[in-house]
């Protein structure tokens, strides 16, 4: 049986009625070709739960991270489970199969004193072009919002509807939010601050001088909130190096990638409303186990405030290890905290 029709049937599928992004799209495509090349002479039809865990295990003695096992997982799952109905399979050869166990790294945030610099720019002439505005708008949205960067690329500038095009995230500047559509194409509302909303303001303002009367513009383009140089809706890669660039200016001693100032956004909100129920909604995560991986990170920033202001906090001078009192706190509130497990 070719199995490259009902592959391309379900990644359709995907794309238009679950609304996942191209990026997500591609990767799963490329993990159903690999479970084919691993089987070449067995239709994926006749798989066997069996095989798919010996592929699982092949693949990771190959040298495939968790991450990119548990991703073909889920799309060798989630592919079956749309398929064997069709063709009347008894039941779906991926299930229960786990992946590695993927180490749950800390996300990387700034501090807040180093995002006010990045969007203040203090020693930084104010933006004034057409493309430092959008940069600006950009990146405080980003912040403001706590947006993936697939979500701050889909932004139109309002809710646009016709028999051409339909907006699936857009900005209500009036009411001071935009309405998104994340991954599982779940729509949230998402507040935005008002440095964000003047640099929209600004933006707005200028936004006609980038957008190009050439033809070859598709409805989404002409809807899009951020646009490139040649007046088509911005791409991820140029938002990310926009800001890398203007991080490098602002003196910022790291790499800053658009994520960056999600995780900033979930880690500042914690660190001074330590609501964690209002981060997940903000964030848009369906499970709030992915949320409270930012309380490791809080619990960090305010150990790390206690080794440097309490009088005897600080280990460095009878300690020979040269442990500080947050790497010890922090290392017992591990073995303690039930999340760490």
């Amino acid at each position: 049986m070719s199995t490259a029709e009902p592959v391309n049937r379900w990644l359709q599928y995907l794309a238009s009625e679950r609304r996942y992004s191209a990026h997500t799209i591609s990767g799963y495509r490329q993990d159903l070709f690999l479970l084919q090349n691993l089987y070449p002479d067995t239709p994926l039809n006749q798989l066997s739960n069996g095989q798919l865990r010996q592929a699982v295990a092949r693949l990771h003695s190959e040298g495939h991270k968790p991450r990119s096992l548990a991703r073909a997982l889920a799309a060798w799952r989630g592919f079956y489970q749309w398929w064997a109905p069709q063709i009347g399979l008894a039941h779906n050869p991926a299930t229960d199969i786990r992946a590695p166990k993927i180490p749950r790294s800390l996300p990387k945030a700034l501090s807040v004193e180093q995002t006010q610099v990045l969007l203040d720019r203090p020693n930084l002439p104010a933006p004034h072009t057409p493309i430092e505005c959008r940069d600006q708008a950009m990146f405080e949205v980003l912040y403001s919002a706590g947006l993936r960067l697939s979500e701050l690329t889909s932004l139109d500038t309002h809710y646009v509807h016709t028999t051409q095009y339909t907006s699936g995230s857009w900005l209500q500047l009036a009411d001071a939010e935009v309405v998104v559509t994340g991954k599982g194409g779940k729509t949230r509302h998402a507040p935005l601050g008002r440095q964000a909303i003047a640099a929209l303001e600004r933006w707005l303002a200028l936004r006609a001088d980038m957008l190009k009367p050439q033809t070859g513009l598709t409805p989404g383009d002409r809807a899009a909130l951020f646009l490139g140089e040649r007046g088509k809706r911005i791409s991820g890669r140029v938002v990310q190096l926009q800001l890398n660039k203007l991080a490098q200016l602002a003196g910022l001693p790291v790499n800053v990638h658009p994520h960056s100032l999600r995780h900033s956004f979930a880690s500042h909100l914690l660190q001074s409303a330590q609501d964690l129920r209002a981060v997940q909604e903000l964030l848009g995560h369906a499970n709030i186990a992915t949320t409270q991986i930012y309380t490791r990170l809080d619990f960090q920033h305010l150990a790390k405030v206690y080794d440097q202001a309490h009088p005897r906090a600080s280990r460095r001078h009878n300690n020979t290890s040269g442990t500080s009192a947050a790497e010890v706190t922090a290392s017992a509130k591990k073995s303690t905290d039930p999340r760490s497990t």
